[in-house]
Parts: C-alpha cells; sequence; structure tokens
C-alpha cells in the first residue's frame, strides 16, 4: 500500500508497509501512481505526450528498484489483529509518571516548560501498584524487572515514590523477583533523607543538569526564574559521593547556545562525575535554541 501526496511544490510517496517515504520529481510521481495497473510500455505510451519516453524508461527502472528493495508497494507482514491480542509476551520494564508536574522550566522542555498547561497531577499510590502488580503479573519466568519513576519531577511525589519502592519489595519476596528502581531528579528537592534513600534503594539514578552555571541556568531556571545550578550541583556531589558502586549517571542537553559542549563535559568531570551523557536536544526547528545543520561543523 502507498500513500501520495503533494504539499506545496513537493511530492510525496509513502510506502505505509515498510514506513519509506520518498520525496520524487513530478515525472516519478506519476509513474508510481500507474505502476502496479500498466505495465512498462502501457505506461510510456500514456505518460509520452508528457514526459520524454528515455526520461521515463529511466524513472520506470529507478522504480522498480525501489519495488525491488522492498522500499515501495512492499507486502504488508502486519500480524492478524486477533492472533497479536492472543501473543504470549513478557514485560521487563515500565516507566511511572508518577508526576504530572515539575518545579523547573526548562526552556526545551516537552512539557509546556514544566508547567504541563496547568495540568498537574501526582500519580496515586493505587495506581502505581497496580501498575507493579502488573509488571509482575506479566514478566513470566524473567526475573530481574526494571522501574523508572519519572516525571515532570518525581520527588515531589516522594512518599508514593518510597511507598512503591517499599511495595515493590513486598512483591520479590512473593513472587521471587528482582525489582530494579531508577530514579531521574532535576535535584531541587533533594535533602540528606532523599539522597540516603535513594542510595540505599535505587539501582540506577539519573542526574540531571546541562554543565556550567551558565549554561544550565539559561535553559534550567526554577519555576521563579532564578538559576538551579548553585542548588543542585551541591547535592549531586553528595549524592555521587556516598553512591558507592552503584550505578548513576549525570544527564545533560546541548543545543545551539552551547554547540562547545565538550566543556560541558569537562566542568561536569572536573565536578567528580564520572558517567555523564550530554545529548542534542530535540525541538521545532523554530525554537531560538534548536540545532541545526549550520551548527554540526563545530559540532564535529
Amino acid at each position: 500500500m502507498i500513500h501520495q501526496f503533494k504539499k506545496g511544490d513537493l511530492n510525496f510517496v509513502v510506502d505505509v508497509n515498510s514506513g519509506a517515504i520518498h520525496c520524487v520529481d513530478d515525472m516519478a510521481y506519476d509513474v508510481i501512481a500507474r505502476y502496479q495497473t500498466q505495465d512498462k510500455a502501457a505506461l510510456v505510451d500514456t505518460l509520452s505526450e508528457k514526459y520524454p519516453k528515455d526520461a521515463l524508461e529511466q524513472s520506470y527502472r529507478e522504480v522498480t528498484t525501489l519495488v525491488d528493495k522492498k522500499q515501495l508497494f512492499s507486502a504488508n507482514h502486519v500480524l492478524d489483529s486477533a492472533k497479536f491480542l492472543n501473543r504470549s509476551f513478557v514485560v521487563k520494564a515500565l516507566c511511572l509518571h508518577v508526576a504530572h508536574d515539575c518545579n523547573l522550566r526548562c526552556e526545551y522542555c516537552f512539557a509546556a516548560q514544566g508547567n504541563f498547561h496547568g495540568d498537574n497531577l501526582l500519580m496515586p499510590l493505587e495506581v502505581g501498584k497496580r501498575a507493579l502488580d502488573f509488571l509482575v503479573a506479566n514478566s513470566g519466568n524473567r526475573r530481574q524487572l526494571e522501574v523508572d519513576l519519572f516525571g515532570g519531577e518525581p520527588t515531589m511525589n516522594w512518599e508514593v515514590c518510597k511507598q512503591l519502592v517499599e511495595y515493590g519489595k513486598a512483591l520479590e519476596f512473593e513472587h521471587n523477583k528482582l525489582i530494579r528502581f531508577t530514579i531521574t531528579t532535576n535535584g531541587l528537592l533533594l535533602n540528606d533523607e532523599k539522597i540516603d534513600y535513594i542510595n540505599r534503594h535505587f539501582h540506577n539514578v539519573v542526574l540531571s543538569i546541562d554543565g556550567r552555571r551558565e549554561i544550565n541556568d539559561a535553559m534550567r531556571p526554577i519555576a521563579g526564574g532564578t538559576g538551579s545550578y548553585d542548588i543542585i550541583a551541591p547535592k549531586f556531589k553528595q549524592l555521587v559521593a556516598g553512591r558507592g558502586d552503584k550505578s548513576y549517571y549525570v544527564r545533560g542537553t546541548f543545543t545551539n547556545r552551547n554547540i562547545d559542549f565538550d566543556r560541558d563535559v569537562l566542568h561536569l568531570a572536573d565536578l567528580g562525575f564520572k558517567e555523564t551523557s550530554v545529548e542534542p536536544v530535540v525541538s521545532s526547528p523554530d525554537d531560538l535554541f534548536s540545532l541545526s545543520e549550520a551548527d554540526l561543523p563545530a559540532i564535529y
């Protein structure tokens, strides 16, 4: 199955089953439209008043190459829906959105800069417990399972986070499972109690900071507008210092404001962080901080 459409001066052909998307010229667009209903000779004859025959034959060969590569008119390999629903499967991990709320207003945040368009909600304990029940019930013979507590900012729902960890421990004992919890935090609400609990009970922790103070504070301000670096950097250092050999990593985002993000990686290393991931922003091209092709020479 294919889907053909025009957008402005561009012609698009989507091969639905393979997911291939082609941007083609007018001649190829017309050839593709007739490819399955006419043989080569008839197709060339039909379109010869509009395009040169030699060019049509070349276009036909190019379309045939795409067909042979299964990038056009590819077969439908989607399973019968009933069979799909009745298949055996194993669930090994869940990401729980425990806080539909945040105390930062990151410029690049997917959730209206952390405001979630005003629809601020926290996951009730019972919802989280049912999610863990589902995970265990559908984990089959798999013993090691994973749960990521995410947001928003999950520490805004801290009591529920702790109760879910304790509930997970009870499920481990009852079902002979090993549930590894991860939490992703911006660090604002960390204190001695939270740091100690995370280091004792969480297999992994992701610490969000973008690097140098001026870079982090430009992109990751607190809801009131002030910078977050001076609050979170000492807390992250304290947490990592007490983590021992347990996993963690510092997670940053770079934009066109810091295409020299190697300096941010080095800055984080100078703070003592050995596990760091700094990744490119995902944003609309219209955003002032978005990366573009023009930035690539400086990045690479």
